[in-house]
């Protein structure tokens, strides 16, 4: 009932250069990963602050590679069903 927004995370940190390859690992691309260093004030690092979540008893389950994982897993599945 608290007033705001509340993350909902694994409250570890990664570069999005990190999350770009880790997706890059579990869908098996294979091509490369391009930056645009012209534009660098870019969000490098991407840290959701989970403490409120936390305080109320809730603590992440899945990390964030098999969050991923099932994500992809099930949209494999739906595409190829279609």
């Amino acid at each position: 009932n608290d007033a705001g927004l509340i993350n909902v995370g694994v409250g570890k940190d990664l570069t999005i250069m990190e999350l770009a390859e880790l997706i890059q690992r579990i869908t098996g691309y294979r091509g490369s990963i391009r930056r645009d260093l012209g534009k660098p004030d870019g969000t490098p690092r991407k840290l959701l602050d989970v403490s409120k979540l936390e305080a109320m008893g809730w603590k992440a389950r899945v990390s964030l590679e098999e969050g991923i994982r099932m994500v992809y897993a099930a949209y494999e599945k739906e595409a190829y069903s279609a």
